[in-house]
């Protein structure tokens, strides 16, 4: 395996291997949220197993005893844990393939994934009720067309917040989300009744095709948390108790599959690269695709073999 040519032949501590891991994540372009994470989980690591501490001595018993350290000392439960030992996965891995740690294989371990909570009908028809706009103010009247933005889409928050008004094309009723995860743009559908709500709320906002369609009071781009603390205000005014936007997306998913969407066109809504998250989904909602079952159920809508009561056959009567 050819090593790393910068660092030469030179043994370097867990530290210093790290600096050189994130400059190598800078210079692919992974984003700033992305690279924030590596390094919140690291500054666990590091605290586990000191700052001095050489890469080569690094082995699989010693992710071992740090799954243990986070369980009994942090108190992490097992979704928590798989988050750390994927960032330290993919360092650990960089070190691999450059000759400088010796090549083991890192196990995530399994987990039961628990159903994604969602808002309920009754709570979306609280934070989706309109506004008497001769009375509220504005900023209830933008995070309600923030939360009907978030549950026609299933966008991200960083995503939408990164929408500007010309990524409207309210001629095709199209939107061209230029900001997600993955660093892709993805164009995606925009609902009648969306259409008609965005073009009400430009009327009244106003702006220029290069501002923000959500954005600060100075018209400059907003941040997640200003919006997720805004958000939170006006679930809490509704008498809705949660107040993620992230639950939006998870309720956008859900009635998708209840309502028969198929999931490959999920999967592009949601800006997944594979089926991977949608079939999860699918999986957490599937006690749910029960209801109404025989309402949709061809065999029954066609009702060629509904049975009585009582059945009568050559020899008696069941």
């Amino acid at each position: 395996m050819q090593k790393i040519s910068m660092l030469g032949n030179a043994n370097f501590t867990v530290n210093e291997m790290f600096e050189i891991y994130i400059k190598k994540c800078i210079i692919k372009n992974l984003s700033d949220q992305t690279i924030k994470g590596y390094k919140v989980n690291y500054n666990v690591f590091e605290r586990f197993i000191g700052d001095t501490t050489l890469i080569n001595t690094i082995n699989s018993n010693t992710i071992d005893n740090f799954i243990l350290y986070l369980r009994e000392n942090n108190k992490c439960n097992n979704i928590t844990i798989n988050s750390y030992l994927r960032s330290i996965r993919a360092f650990l891995y960089f070190c691999m393939e450059g000759g400088y740690l010796d090549r083991f294989t890192i196990h995530i371990p399994k987990v039961d994934k628990k159903i994604k909570p969602t808002y309920t009908d009754t709570e979306l028809r609280l934070l989706l009720k309109k506004p008497d706009l001769k009375n509220c103010d504005f900023k209830e009247y933008q995070m309600w067309v923030f939360s009907n933005y978030l549950l026609a889409t299933g966008n991200r928050i960083s995503s939408v917040l990164n929408i500007k008004i010309k990524d409207l094309d309210f001629n095709n009723c199209l939107i061209h989300v230029n900001k997600m995860k993955n660093r892709r743009s993805q164009i995606i559908p925009m609902s009648r009744t969306l259409s008609n709500i965005l073009q009400e709320y430009l009327i009244i906002r106003k702006g220029k095709p290069d501002d923000y369609v959500f954005c600060t009071v100075t018209g400059e781009k907003a941040s997640i948390r200003s919006y997720q603390d805004a958000l939170a205000y006006y679930n809490h005014s509704r008498g809705v108790v949660k107040t993620s936007a992230h639950l939006y997306r998870h309720t956008f998913a859900k009635n998708w599959i209840l309502n028969g969407g198929d999931i490959f066109r999920l999967q592009k809504m949601l800006g997944h690269s594979d089926l991977t998250v949608v079939k999860e989904y699918v999986n957490m909602f599937s006690n749910e695709l029960s209801i109404d079952f025989d309402k949709f159920n061809p065999l029954d809508n066609l009702g060629i073999n509904q049975q009585k009561k009582h059945i009568k056959i050559r020899g008696g009567q069941v």
